[in-house]
């Protein structure tokens, strides 16, 4: 089948510095392609028609949904410019202040995004920045009381508290050092909290990591409205040779069905935290949940095994993804530490280095001793788990709704709905991941026994 290939020349909305021309290609394996964006990105992600946001504020840029309107004024305006060149900021004083203060690559880029939406029109990114959401999809903009509510029984909550404390704590260096000693150049009506989020909010669900450019992060306009799909792993990237940003589809597309990409090899709760969306039941290999286990304070040897797991950057309290197939040695290694009694303690510092997977030489550490009572103990501890998930699944009822249903405005039951697809996924792995490991643990003891039987066998023939 012949290939077909488009080219759109696009700038990379990359860190404000002076950087070559590049332009973002695509290339298809099927004659007379065409990308339907169907509502850009609006499809799967999570809040496009309802306010995510607790506070009124509303930011004057952006749009209010991701619409196939604005997303062919932007194609026109790409086709039209073919994007300007990469250039410096556009108020350089605010760039040699933000340089001067050595601010990180993130905070930079936010600030910078923040800078040029305030100039709206005059802007040269001002298409680009209006095609954006005001309220990103992810689970930054979920108040606290709603992650408490809804996502009680995943361990994604307390990321999503974790990253939401990042960036307000970023947001307030960046105003004690910066922000509040140049009030002309960052008066608060602009650079506040509510933009800040926004563009954080913008940046972790947009941008694109460049492997080819020692790992750098862009955002590269139009092509940051590609869907994800679990079931292709086309990726966004640099192409020297042709110093553009490349991706060649994996599969052969009609013309008008609408193109994928990869966001990665992400689990379900990680693509909710970022991109505010669940994938179909199913449809994700990469899923899996994190499993949290803790050292027992009644230990009597408590204070040895923390000091163990805190030289090499452990806690009491750790997690562990599960995936369909199992678990990871590391998790292993945790739980043989916890149940592991005073008379090994020698090995502590063995355990602990292979929980954390700082071990030099890699194995399959086994203690035979104490191997089942390591397996019940990670057994208990997704029975524990499952019960949160049944818990919550019980008490918000039976739920089939239409997620991308432009008249689905309540927001509390679609979040609920979210919360309910990522705890039903979650749950279903902790299952599968218990009989699983009771299936090797049933087959392992049932070759113990043939194995000693035969033994047995032939100690007999012997004698006689």
């Amino acid at each position: 089948m012949a290939e077909a290939s488009r080219t759109f020349h696009a700038t990379l909305f990359s860190l404000p510095t002076f950087s070559p021309r590049l332009h973002f290609k695509l290339s298809y394996s099927h004659s007379h392609p065409s990308l339907h964006l169907k509502r850009a990105r609006s499809v799967q992600r999570s809040i496009s028609e309802t306010k995510t946001m607790s506070s009124d504020t509303t930011l004057p840029w952006g749009c209010d949904i991701d619409s196939l309107e604005n997303a062919e004024a932007l194609q026109k305006w790409l086709s039209d410019s073919g994007l300007p060149p990469q250039k410096d900021w556009s108020s350089p004083e605010v760039g040699h202040v933000l340089k001067q203060h050595n601010v990180a690559d993130l905070p930079l880029l936010a600030t910078y995004l923040i800078s040029e939406a305030n100039l709206q029109k005059s802007s040269r990114w001002s298409n680009y920045i209006s095609s954006l959401p005001r309220q990103p999809y992810s689970l930054l903009y979920w108040t606290r009381s709603e992650l408490d509510r809804y996502l009680k029984a995943s361990q994604i909550r307390l990321r999503a508290i974790e990253r939401i404390a990042d960036i307000t704590g970023t947001f307030d260096d960046l105003r004690r050092r910066i922000f509040s000693k140049h009030p002309h150049l960052f008066p608060k009506e602009v650079f506040n909290l509510v933009t800040f989020r926004w563009s954080f909010g913008i940046l972790l669900s947009r941008l694109i990591y460049l492997s080819s450019m020692d790992g750098k992060v862009a955002l590269v306009p139009w092509a940051d409205m590609l869907n994800h799909s679990c079931e292709v792993e086309t990726y966004l990237n640099y192409d020297k040779s042709s110093q553009a940003v490349v991706f060649t589809t994996d599969r052969a597309y009609q013309s008008g069905e609408q193109v994928f990409i990869s966001y990665g090899k992400k689990s379900n709760a990680e693509l909710l935290l970022s991109y505010g969306f669940v994938p179909k039941e199913g449809t994700n290999l990469n899923d899996s949940v994190e499993l949290p286990l803790s050292l027992k304070i009644s230990d009597k040897c408590y204070k040895q095994k923390l000091k163990a797991l805190k030289k090499h950057g452990l806690s009491a309290s750790q997690c562990y993804p599960i995936q369909i197939s199992g678990w990871p040695l590391e998790l292993m290694a945790y739980a043989y530490l916890t149940v592991s009694p005073p008379s090994m303690s020698k090995q502590f510092e063995e355990m602990a280095a292979m929980a954390s997977n700082e071990s030099i030489i890699r194995k399959d550490l086994r203690y035979p001793e104490i191997e089942e009572k390591a397996l019940q103990f990670i057994l208990d501890n997704c029975e524990s788990s499952i019960s949160k998930y049944s818990k919550f699944l019980k008490e918000s009822g039976s739920m089939d709704l239409d997620i991308t249903s432009q008249e689905l405005e309540n927001r509390g039951v679609f979040l609920k709905q979210l919360a309910v697809d990522l705890c039903i996924s979650e749950q279903k792995i902790l299952h599968r991941a218990q009989y699983v490991r009771l299936h090797f643990c049933l087959k392992d003891l049932c070759f113990k026994i043939l194995k000693r039987r035969l033994r047995d066998m032939r100690s007999g023939e012997l004698r006689a």
